[in-house]
């Protein structure tokens, strides 16, 4: 799915090759990903690929990105950013990441879930009613059938836990739904995945306005991107919305700007908002002190990053590594799905 926060996830059923925990997750190319990603997709995607017992997939989603009108060349260039940034962060490491668009079992489990989905159960999609109502029949068809291939990115490697945030919650429960339908109509074949919920302490607001989500766009409307150089983040933190209280106190709800500060500098430093705050007075210390922990945090990221773009065929070929892993795990459920639904294998033809 492509969830932009993760948890923790618990226990499930074995999944196959002996991992007691199979974690799939995807990410879409659709901006630079922001410090609240950072804290409430990347970090714990980081934490949950080192643990023993439990498998990560993470995948760029630039499929997704393709349901609605979109610049070709700045798709690449947004999924090569993307790809290079997790990479930067430590995902590559001990996830297997890849390209959504370089394994071709998602596409082709995709069709043939639409063999087992309806079209009233598209249409009841709620992304699909609004965008294709503001677009006027103008939407593309694959914004009507993308949820069978975000069933499919899940469901062709058996995953047991899937990484959602509350917009994607309706995603699973259709892939949940296709996974129990097909496997009652065709024989078990399909792994029926659980939810892993974001922790809501992990939800970072805009720097200028704590009412609204941090963005992936620009720094201007109060995001910190990983990649962001010292200066931009300093500029960012110091743009952000307060008061002129000197006496600091977390309170959400009288607050907000004081209280997402706190947030964030608690969840980098491993800390409660109340405690982050504690020896802090007025917003100018607060800011200076997320500020630094902040450039500390992201300066490895920003190194790695940096290394990753001026050599491109080493990012390509940490690509190719992750796609052909993953690629060995799909083919298994793509084969046992086309055989189930009496697809006849004849092989490949020879010369």
């Amino acid at each position: 799915m492509t969830a932009t926060a993760t948890a923790t996830a618990t226990a499930m059923p074995a999944a196959t090759g002996g991992v007691s925990t199979r974690v799939v997750t995807g990410l879409k190319p659709t901006g630079r990903l922001h410090v609240g990603n950072y804290v409430g997709a990347v970090r714990p995607l980081l934490d949950l690929a080192r643990s023993v017992g439990t498998q990560t997939l993470v995948f760029v989603a630039d499929l997704h990105a393709m349901t609605v009108e979109h610049d070709p060349g700045r798709l690449r260039d947004q999924t090569r950013e993307l790809a290079a940034t997790l990479l930067a962060c430590g995902l590559g490491d001990d996830a297997t990441l890849f390209l959504q668009s370089a394994v071709p079992a998602h596409t082709g489990l995709a069709y043939l879930l639409e063999c087992t989905a309806g079209y009233g159960e598209m249409a009841r999609m709620i992304q699909f009613k609004e965008k294709a109502g503001a677009e006027r029949g103008s939407a593309r068809l694959s914004l009507l059938t993308y949820p069978t291939l975000m069933a499919a990115d899940v469901l062709v490697y058996r995953a047991d836990v899937v990484p959602v945030g509350d917009d994607q919650r309706q995603h699973l429960e259709l892939t949940r739904t296709l996974a129990r339908r097909f496997n009652a109509r065709y024989g078990e074949v399909f792994t029926v995945p659980a939810a892993a919920t974001p922790p809501s302490a992990a939800r970072i607001r805009s720097l200028r306005d704590p009412a609204a989500k941090m963005g992936k766009s620009s720094s201007a409307d109060g995001s910190v991107h990983l990649i962001d150089p010292p200066v931009r983040i300093a500029a960012a933190v110091r743009s952000a919305v307060t008061d002129l209280d000197p006496v600091l106190s977390y309170d959400p709800e009288l607050r907000p700007g004081v209280a997402n500060l706190a947030e964030l500098l608690g969840a980098l430093t491993g800390r409660t908002p109340h405690s982050a705050l504690a020896g802090l007075r007025g917003a100018g210390a607060l800011k200076a002190a997320l500020t630094e922990v902040l450039v500390e945090t992201l300066r490895p990221v920003r190194s790695r990053y940096a290394e990753l773009v001026a050599d491109p065929a080493e990012l390509d070929r940490r690509m190719a590594r992750g796609a052909a892993a993953a690629a060995a795990l799909a083919a298994p459920t793509l084969a046992a799905v086309r055989a189930a639904m009496g697809i006849v294998d004849v092989g490949q033809a020879s010369m």
